[in-house]
């Protein structure tokens, strides 16, 4: 206020209110006017104050909803679905065997009343055996595919140091060996513990194999039945595995071939699904 005492029209002495000395006390009004104004208003400040408390109450709300009591910054939700997919697959194991145990029941029934002509079973048996659901005995080669060790460096000169993409089992790898195998008139095949059919799928999920609802880690090992020498030229003129044993020689990738001589392969014990089917000329 000191300053509107230097002013010309505060020291002309003109104005009453003025002269009566009351220049602090005619501003002093106006003053309490703005005081009171700004005191009426929302200050900004206090907006933004109410808004952010407002916000960390809204995550806070949404961040215990979803954890539904548990710990989500935690990797447990993972693990729980890793063991789900093990449980999973075991169940599926265990159902396969009582699966083949009831089809074992009714094949034993249906012999003994069916009322076919031997010529009739003799033709269901071959379809049987092509379709892979009876056991099958042979001489036998088992192909072992396994991952690199995780510390595997390039062994041969002129090759960059390995990608973690080149040191596991890719689902190309093992589609490869399987379809060498029947190329090389392999009368049945088995991965791990199935037999395959004509609609088994070989899959991988990351470093996992998932055939027919079961899953598997490596090694994998792919046995088949027929004649081993044609079954060894059938793998070595396989250009896919051919791309393969660089790998295997470069990074180490895993592959061993053995003759198992006489085996039986398991029959297939799981359900099958078609979605179109003809019956067979």
């Amino acid at each position: 206020m000191s300053n509107s005492a230097d002013s010309p029209e505060a020291g002309s002495g003109t104005s009453p209110e003025a002269g009566s000395g009351g220049s602090g006390t005619g501003s002093a009004p106006a003053d309490r006017s703005d005081d009171s104004s700004s005191r009426g208003g929302i200050r900004p400040v206090r907006v933004l104050t109410v808004g952010v408390f407002a916000l960390a109450g809204l995550i806070f709300f949404t961040s215990f909803d979803t954890a539904k009591g548990t710990n989500i910054r935690t990797d447990a939700s993972l693990l729980k679905l890793s063991d789900l997919i093990q449980e999973r697959s075991h169940k599926n194991g265990q159902l396969d065997e009582t699966n083949a145990v009831l089809r074992d029941d009714v094949e034993a029934l249906a012999e003994r009343d069916d009322g076919s002509t031997e010529a009739e079973d003799a033709r269901l048996k071959a379809l049987e055996k092509n379709a892979g659901t009876q056991k099958l005995k042979g001489e036998a080669l088992t192909v072992t595919l396994n991952d690199a060790p995780p510390d595997a460096t390039a062994k041969l000169p002129g090759y960059p140091e390995p990608q973690p993409d080149y040191l596991v089992i890719h689902q190309q790898d093992l589609q490869a060996v399987v379809n060498a195998l029947w190329l090389g008139g392999a009368e049945g095949i088995k991965v791990m513990d199935q037999r395959l059919i004509s609609t088994s799928a070989v899959r991988c999920v990351g470093n996992t194999l998932i055939l027919q609802g079961r899953v598997y880690s490596p090694p994998y090992k792919i046995q088949a039945v027929g004649d081993p020498e044609k079954l060894r030229k059938a793998l070595a003129a396989s250009e896919a595995i051919q791309n393969y044993m660089v790998y295997v020689n470069v990074y180490g990738l895993g592959w061993k071939v053995t003759e198992d001589g006489p085996v039986t392969l398991p029959g297939y014990s799981g359900t099958v699904d078609l979605k179109y089917a003809k019956p067979v000329e």
